[in-house]
């Protein structure tokens, strides 16, 4: 059994420092035997920030890729290209990077979907079933299996996903787009999730273009199939079309259905409104109307180093400090808001029972030298350390000034 006391801690806005005590990986009340001291220096702790919506098994593959239009049809047919090469070692070591990556940036549970068709088959989830158990000591991964080539339209598709789930994979995943009926893939969906329990993850309603949405086939099979609150859906760029009289209705059908919404920054941003130039739109789901609505929602990184996402450094304060930018969210109110979309609200997207600095919560949290809460977001702070279970897994060591003494430059001789 393993003990730490951490003295000089912050927490929230708190005015004075206070301690936490941890015994066996669990936030406790009081300690049963002696203790490790950590001081703290009055800095912040938080729980582990949480990944609702990566893709491991696509990281790190631009180079392998040819960005010419910056649209979602080019990105997936360029990883199709690429996903031909995937190999077991390829995918792993592609996914370890990232996640070495997501560790040192304070993240401790992540969700990640992985692609499976009768191309790549279950390469990827093999790949990302290594990763989960070797990384176990640092970050709890969740593996969510999905269609990303379409699933009616593509026949074995269905099979290997059965497959896939019958070995464990935690999540069921949809891209209903990506088929000639989108909404009888829902309804599949739903039907594979109920016969094997297990929650739902959907790619949805990616444009800026209101025709065509299928929120509402979600939102009406999740009422039929008594999926409440065990329903995500990413993207739903579509969303940012509607007018506000419109958006507040379908938020508040989301909130009552129980259906969760993940925005994805990055992604986002760089694939749509590529054909407007002027007055271009931010398209970005609007979370802070669907949080008033009542709507459980997260921020995520959905793709690092691809053709659907170019760049990123798998930091989640930086993806919610982008959102505040685009969405401008500024007050330490809004600021709070955009760090729990990574932190609280996306443990309770992903139904974490023990999340918290509370006892009886998991000891996974992460340190930061800042003022409040809110500043974690607006100076996209970097963490200090963070812990997994009550162990220490990283630590980001101060940047130092190194000064030196100038020596006075002779004066020119006026005469």
């Amino acid at each position: 059994m393993n003990s730490l006391e951490l003295i000089n801690v912050r927490v929230g806005d708190a005015p004075t420092p206070s301690r936490l005590l941890i015994e066996d990986g669990h936030f406790v009340s009081r300690l049963r035997q002696p203790a490790a001291t950590l001081d703290l220096g009055g800095r912040l702790v938080l729980p582990g920030l949480i990944e609702t919506h990566i893709h491991l098994d696509k990281a790190c593959i631009l180079s392998r890729c040819q960005l010419r239009q910056g649209t979602l049809a080019e990105a997936i047919a360029q990883t199709r290209q690429a996903k031909a090469g995937f190999t077991e070692a390829d995918v792993y070591a592609r996914g370890a990077a990232v996640l070495e990556q997501a560790i040192t940036q304070g993240t401790t549970h992540m969700r990640t979907h992985v692609e499976i068709d009768p191309g790549i088959g279950l390469t990827g989830l093999r790949a990302v079933r290594r990763l989960q158990s070797d990384y176990a000591w640092a970050v709890t991964l969740e593996i969510c299996v999905f269609p990303q080539e379409g699933m009616l339209d593509n026949p074995g598709t269905e099979a290997l996903l059965c497959q896939a789930l019958d070995e464990g994979a935690e999540v069921l995943g949809g891209c209903p787009y990506t088929d000639s009926d989108p909404q009888a893939q829902i309804r599949r969906l739903f039907e594979l999730a109920v016969a094997y329990d297990r929650d739902l993850d959907l790619h949805l309603d990616f444009d800026l273009q209101v025709a065509g949405m299928t929120l509402g086939e979600v939102i009406r099979c999740t009422h039929e199939h008594g999926w409440q609150g065990r329903v995500t859906v990413g993207h739903v760029t579509k969303l940012s079309a509607l007018p506000q009289a419109e958006l507040l209705a379908m938020g508040r059908a989301l909130a009552e259905a129980g259906v969760q919404v993940t925005c994805l920054p990055a992604t986002d941003l760089f694939l749509t409104g590529r054909d407007r130039f002027h007055d271009k739109p931010r398209g970005l789901a609007p979370l802070a109307q669907l949080h008033q609505c009542g709507v459980t929602c997260s921020l995520s990184s959905n793709n690092i180093g691809n053709p659907f996402t170019p760049y990123g450094d798998a930091s989640l304060v930086r993806q919610a400090n982008l959102y505040a930018n685009v969405a401008q969210l500024g007050t330490p109110q809004e600021l709070l808001l955009c760090l729990g979309w990574i932190s609280r609200s996306s443990a309770r997207l992903l139904r974490l029972p023990d999340y918290g600095l509370e006892p009886g919560c998991r000891a996974d949290f992460v340190v930061f030298d800042v003022p409040s809460p809110a500043e974690v977001v607006g100076r996209i702070a970097a963490p200090l350390m963070g812990f997994k279970r009550g162990r220490q897994t990283f630590v980001r060591p101060a940047a130092e000034l190194l000064r030196s003494e100038l020596k006075a430059l002779p004066v020119p001789d006026a005469g």
